[in-house]
């Protein structure tokens, strides 16, 4: 049989989500095609220009606005504003013949069965037999929309439901039609995973599917109890945030984000559709939320929704929280509760379940009584929306952010303890639970050799979760695999002869533990093993060094404890670089300061798509020590051609650290000079990361991986290129861009690139570069504005301009 290649995708309807459907395609590097309707009317600006219908510009103009105000919004929808130029616009009535050069076509109009009949009716007439083409509907069944097309429509034909914002959410549910052959099913959900770095969950055709339908009875289930319990928006909001494993925004910012227009459609038509479900009247919608519609307090887009922020008479502003009794805004109250402050020291988000149900306050009655309900749900919906449990997890953690499933917080209380919350309900679990309970197996999920296997309920035993193999899960080798372990770290051996650190420090923070578990990993590796990858899969790679360790010495004024703590993170960095054997850093997410010069310093860097990469010291008041200022000085260099202008090249690094510019994916990370084309690569699908970097380091010492000779040949500018820094740092100033402060930490990072005051170019080590850069860091440490930025950022967690 031929193989399936996606390289044109026809989106129609670019709505929010037909435009962010459309820009992840272009992410990875497929040429989309986008069309909409053709405008009825002219507009006034139309009008004036003496435009008629006939015009392209018109008649593509709806496209074309929605495509652009996608492009231009907050979290951006591409990874590099270029990739925008894979796309082309067009609309329904010209353009749709172009459809038949598309390897899939995915339709993405307005929710109305009857309309996207229509559509599937006038796309038959141009689709290519054998191109796949699906509807990305959030709850229409996909049973009627096939209706009265082909055969050869029907058997490549499906649900597909991307979960908004495309780029950033991982959820892609794969929705077989009454025809739909098992190739194509097979295809999207590998093509899913791989190509768009989703977690493709193959549902049944029920309403909302897998996600929606346990996602919305989750939320809807909290305003019944929010009102029984007599509880505040923001003590739901801080029961249920990060404290167990789910977004900052919880539930009811969420709701605002999201607009509560759209929870109530999907809401309704759950309510409508599913009339047997034993929770059915969890779908009816409580009084304040129709009072909220009427008053169309929708969220973000209306201004006002759970929570409203207003200006204050002297220019601040607040945020107000909503009375769900009176429906009046009022100010924000603060929420706290007892059983929290026990988990405070609790790292691990599926290790505080247990505590938290476990207490005699509010918070932990409110626990037992949202997991209990949840817990009933889930085991009741098998097999109604899914045959096994384990997508029901993966549809909640990859669609709704969620750290763990309902399933993994059962095992993380006990099966026992879970059907006793049920209980105290008056409410019963499936008669599956109870008799998979009966037959002494005592957890939803197992772990063996590495692979996590569920409880298949027909089969009645463990069966392995499949499509593991392409992964490498940390969490299930790390403790068969250790070979080395102190308070910062894990080193594990991932096999193949490549040893893996991994972070496991706060926020993945670089302190001593950490530089001692690298440097020890270096040595076994260079020892017994082939190469070495610096992976975690913690949700950051690093947010730095550990700047409370450094305010603390600088405080004190232990400036050669100071001294030698910034050396020991510049001497690893370089061991990176220098050791006998390739190292490969795998950043994902925040990777910032300190898990930048680390980044910088490996053979290979293996990046997540979704890493947000870079030099931040300047916020708080120092240069980057551990080797980055060298660093930026050395790539700066390496770009030099001959007869260039060399100061423009070295400004560009200069700025990169200067502005603390951070990358919002790793394909920026590349124009910033942080990953270097050609050499780095990057990876869509972050499950795949640690496996891709293992491979990369194995690739690397097969093919006769030779340490690297020490660089004396770095190229230099001195006070010409000093003296353009100080001019621009001037008037900077001068023109109220930068403070004081900024500019004596701008003017100490200028001193570093340009190599000192050399009267004129010249060729340095790194080493020359290194000690500059360690005594213009210490000298920082030394000012008052440095340790006030320090001491704000350890407290507030945010910049202090001074």
């Amino acid at each position: 049989m031929s193989k399936r290649r996606i390289e044109k995708v026809a989106v129609i309807g670019s709505g929010i989500m037909g435009s962010g459907i459309a820009c992840h395609f272009a992410n990875i590097g497929v040429e989309v095609l986008l069309l909409d309707i053709v405008p009825r009317e002219l507009t006034e600006s139309e009008k004036a220009k003496g435009l008629t219908l006939e015009d392209k510009a018109v008649r593509n103009r709806l496209v074309n606005a929605a495509l652009q105000s996608a492009i231009k919004s907050k979290p951006a929808p591409l990874y590099h504003k270029d990739f925008a130029t894979r796309i082309t616009t067009g609309n329904l009535e010209d353009d749709i013949s172009k459809v038949k050069e598309a390897d899939w076509i995915i339709e993405v109009v307005v929710e109305r069965l009857d309309i996207k009949q229509k559509v599937f009716e006038n796309l038959e007439k141009h689709r290519t037999p054998g191109t796949l083409i699906t509807s990305n509907t959030s709850g229409i069944p996909i049973k009627f929309m096939s209706e009265g097309r082909t055969e050869d429509f029907q058997k490549h034909f499906c649900g597909t439901h991307f979960f908004n914002p495309p780029r950033y959410l991982k959820l892609f549910e794969i929705i077989p039609g009454p025809k739909t052959s098992q190739e194509v099913l097979d295809f999207l959900n590998g093509y899913g995973e791989k190509f768009l770095g989703k977690t493709s969950v193959v549902a049944k055709d029920t309403p909302a599917f897998i996600g929606n339908r346990i996602g919305i009875f989750g939320i809807q289930s909290l305003f019944h109890l929010v009102k029984d319990m007599g509880l505040t928006i923001e003590e739901v909001d801080k029961l249920t945030g990060p404290v167990i494993g789910r977004p900052k925004s919880a539930t009811f910012r969420t709701v605002d984000v999201v607009g509560l227009d759209t929870l109530v459609h999907v809401a309704n038509g759950i309510y409508e559709n599913v009339p047997d479900d034993e929770e059915h009247e969890v779908f009816e919608l409580p009084d304040f939320i129709n009072n909220m519609m009427d008053n169309q307090w929708l969220g973000s887009k209306s201004g006002q929704g759970f929570y409203k922020k207003v200006k204050n008479d002297d220019g601040s502003s607040e945020i107000l929280g909503l009375d769900l009794d009176s429906l009046e805004y009022r100010k924000g109250k603060k929420a706290s509760f007892p059983t929290l402050e026990q988990t405070k020291s609790v790292d691990k988000v599926i290790d505080r379940f247990k505590i938290l149900i476990g207490g005699k306050d509010k918070a932990s009655e409110f626990y037992r009584k949202n997991f209990g309900g949840m817990f009933a749900y889930v085991s009741k919906r098998i097999p109604e929306i899914t045959d096994e449990l384990y997508k029901i997890d993966d549809a909640m953690k990859a669609g709704f952010g969620w750290e763990n499933g309902p399933f993994e917080i059962w095992d993380a209380v006990g099966v026992e303890e879970g059907i006793k919350l049920i209980e105290e309900l008056g409410k019963e679990p499936a008669a599956w639970v109870t008799e998979m309970k009966e037959a002494g197996i005592e957890s939803f999920y197992t772990v063996k050799d590495g692979a996590t296997y569920f409880y298949d309920i027909p089969k009645k035993e463990y069966v392995k979760i499949p499509g593991q193999d392409a992964f490498i899960i940390l969490d299930n080798i790390r403790e068969s695999a250790e070979v080395f372990k102190n308070s910062g770290v894990v080193v594990e051996d991932l096999g193949d002869g490549i040893l893996n650190v991994e972070f496991q420090s706060k926020m993945n923070s670089i302190g001593g533990d950490v530089l001692a578990g690298l440097n020890k990993a270096i040595d076994i590796a260079e020892k017994d093993f082939d190469g070495l990858v610096v992976g975690n899969q913690g949700a950051n790679f690093s947010v730095g060094a550990n700047i409370g360790m450094i305010f603390m010495m600088a405080v004190e004024q232990e400036y050669d404890e100071l001294n030698a703590a910034v050396k020991y993170f510049q001497d690893s960095c370089m061991r990176l670089r220098y050791s006998s054997i390739p190292t490969v850093v795998a950043p994902h997410g925040m990777t910032l300061g300190g898990g930048c010069e680390m980044t910088l310093h490996a053979d290979r860097v293996v990046a997540a798509a979704e890493s947000y990469i870079g030099l931040v010291e300047f916020g708080v008041g120092v240069i980057p020590g551990g080797g980055g200022s060298k660093e930026m000085a050395l790539r700066a260099s390496d770009t030099f051609q001959k007869n260039d202008v060399e100061l423009n090249r070295l400004q560009e690094h200069f700025l990169t650290i200067g502005m603390a510019k951070v990358s919002t994916s790793a394909y920026e990370a590349y124009d910033t000079g942080i990953l270097q084309k050609g050499k780095d690569i990057v990876i869509i699908n972050r499950d795949r990361q640690i496996a891709a970097a293992k491979a990369v380091a194995r690739q690397m010492a097969d093919n006769g991986y030779t340490k690297p000779v020490k660089r004396n040949d770095v190229k230099v500018l001195g006070k010409q290129a000093l003296g353009m820094f100080l001019v621009g740092t001037d008037s900077m100033e001068a023109g109220h861009y930068i403070s004081e402060h900024d500019k004596k930490i701008a003017n100490k990072l200028a001193y570093v690139m340009a190599g000192g005051d050399l009267s004129e170019p010249s060729l340095v080590s790194e080493q020359y570069l290194l000690d500059l850069e360690r005594e213009a860091f210490l000298s920082l440490t030394g000012e008052r504005k440095t340790l006030e930025r320090l001491q704000h950022m350890i407290q507030k967690g945010k910049p202090l301009r001074n």
